[in-house]
């Protein structure tokens, strides 16, 4: 059974520690662990996170990372090129399936965000490297990361900054406290609990993953 430890650690049957929500099911705890808060600089993964998260305003993320396999089938992986094809006909399958949300507004702001996100890497070099300028600096975060501080970061100074950024160049759903959750999942902020046995592997991570930047104009 479950026992608790310190606040919002939860040290489960199989004797990890983890934040609070990662105990609740079996697919949080699989993307609490191996997923979130890892950092990356991979294109296609970044734009299936801005995609998904946009998806997800409105609902639980458990109810999107359920259909996640659905999601990818029907975005062509999230694949960027691809998506930005899509055309009427595409909106018109997608809304026939029943293993996605079928949102018309967000499967249209997926395709046109696949199509502004082709013309951010030729602003930026890449989707990666654009997202990772909006990284806080340390003196920004809090200096321990319990419970209740995250509880205080709905949205911050720099998820603001991205989300008007992308708005700026076109971009739909993609408000500040989504975007504040897509910077937790990118591992470009590390919101694992003090405590979590995932913090420290995120922590090493980042320390040894060179971060992408905006190629000179």
């Amino acid at each position: 059974m479950a026992e608790r430890e310190t606040p919002g650690i939860v040290r489960g049957p199989d004797g990890v520690a983890r934040c609070w929500w990662g105990c609740t099911t079996e697919s949080y705890a699989r993307y609490h662990d191996q997923e979130w808060g890892m950092p990356t600089g991979d294109d296609r993964w970044i734009f299936e996170k801005l995609c998904l998260e946009g998806f997800q305003s409105g609902l639980s993320w458990l109810t999107i990372l359920n259909k996640r396999d659905n999601f990818r089938a029907a975005f062509a992986d999230f694949e960027i090129d691809a998506v930005a094809r899509f055309n009427t006909r595409s909106v018109d399958r997608l809304l026939r399936d029943a293993g996605i949300v079928r949102h018309r507004g967000k499967i249209e702001s997926t395709i046109n965000n696949a199509r502004r996100a082709l013309e951010l890497r030729k602003e930026a070099g890449s989707l990666a490297a654009f997202v990772w300028q909006f990284e806080p600096t340390a003196r920004a975060r809090p200096r321990r990361m319990t419970r209740a501080a995250l509880m205080k970061l709905a949205k911050t100074p720099e998820s603001t900054a991205l989300s008007k950024a992308l708005k700026s160049r076109g971009w739909s759903f993609v408000g500040p406290t989504t975007m504040y959750a897509f910077l937790q999942a990118a591992g470009i902020v590390n919101d694992h609990l003090e405590g979590c046995d995932a913090r420290e592997p995120c922590r090493r991570a980042r320390a040894t993953f060179d971060a992408p930047r905006p190629r000179p104009p």
